[in-house]
């Protein structure tokens, strides 16, 4: 159960709005001034804060400024519930960090509302994702789904692609952030032997091209279709706006952009020291978990030995003759040139 902490000097408003979030299924606690307020909070560390502004001693700019300071509860949203309408006192707040205002009448909906976003929004932020491009993708789409992002692949153009088309080239500018509706998509990067590098892979539900749009720079590797895509185009400004207009939601994406930097730093240091049956073995997880993401239990590999080759960064021939001592130990089958996994876990062993 959410505990939500409401600070208010007014005893019929303060004990009103804790009748209220009782009512919605809220664990609440009260204070009747800023002080008492501050002490509540660092005491029980509520899930949020609905605090008034106008009150003697400490008012709620007060408040906010001594939880914003204090490591201790710096990130428990804060909701303002005040009758200053002002816009210079709207701002005021907003900037020093409140995450919401509501002004006195308040409808009761309003402001469950209010708080139910508000709630959704820490659980999404101070969720742990997995590292680099896999983890955001799961962030924009569970922003997207909660309505903390605008950015519904629905509402924007999209093309058809054929296979062994572009994407986006590398060295290119970032034009749009894309989204794959239906098929298979990699990037990759060429080295000075002329060879390909496969950097990522992607299926219907990712978003691809968002680094350099973050980052605002050049493409750092190519994409290309592997299977017939359909593939709708964001503009860049319209993601970049909806992501740096929430400080929240920026630095979020920032930590995991450093996150994406590392695994890929981790993943060529794997190709340069990993033994090759090992760098298959993960490669061949890796890409059943990115293909096979809405069936877990579906255990085929759809794609083809050069393109697996480029991901693990050997010779066909190699990864060949290594499928084929998989094959022989049992831990895949190979049927009609599509690779499955028999022995996941005994797989996942040969990492160790």
């Amino acid at each position: 159960m959410k505990t939500i902490l409401v600070v208010d000097d007014n005893t019929e408003i303060r004990e009103n709005t804790a009748e209220i979030l009782m009512l919605a299924g809220y664990n609440t606690f009260t204070a009747e001034n800023g002080k008492k307020g501050v002490e509540t909070a660092l005491r029980e560390k509520p899930d949020l804060i609905v605090c008034d502004i106008m009150m003697p001693d400490l008012d709620g700019y007060g408040v906010l400024h001594l939880l914003r300071t204090n490591p201790a509860t710096e990130h428990i949203p804060l909701i303002f519930l005040t009758a200053k309408t002002e816009r210079t006192d709207f701002r005021k707040g907003m900037e020093m960090g409140a995450d919401d205002y509501i002004t006195k009448p308040f409808d009761d909906l309003e402001l469950l509302k209010a708080i139910e976003v508000r709630l959704k929004k820490s659980d999404i932020i101070h969720k742990a994702y997995g590292a680099g491009e896999q983890g955001m993708n799961e962030l924009v789409k569970e922003l997207k789904s909660s309505g903390l992002l605008l950015l519904d692949p629905e509402h924007y153009d999209s093309e058809q692609v054929a296979k062994k088309q572009l994407i986006y080239g590398e060295g290119k500018r970032p034009r749009y952030l894309y989204f794959v509706k239906s098929g298979k998509v990699k990037t990759f990067k060429v080295n000075e032997d002329g060879k390909e590098y496969i950097t990522n892979l992607y299926s219907a539900g990712d978003y691809l091209g968002y680094l350099a749009l973050l980052e605002n720079s050049a493409y750092e590797d190519t994409a290309e279709v592997l299977e017939d895509a359909e593939v709708a185009m964001i503009p860049k400004d319209e993601f970049t706006d909806a992501v740096y207009n929430d400080m929240a939601i920026a630095t979020k994406f920032i930590r995991l952009v450093a996150q994406d930097v590392k695994e890929k730093e981790e993943r060529l240091l794997r190709l340069a020291y990993d033994s090759l049956r090992r760098r298959i073995a993960k490669a061949l997880l890796d890409i059943h978990g990115k293909f096979n993401k809405e069936d877990a239990a579906q255990n085929s590999i759809d794609i083809s030995r050069e393109d697996i080759a480029q991901y693990v960064g050997t010779a066909t021939e190699s990864l060949i003759r290594t499928l084929s001592d998989f094959k022989s130990e049992k831990l895949i089958e190979i049927r009609e040139g599509k690779i499955r996994i028999l022995n996941q876990e005994k797989l996942q062993r040969l990492l160790y």
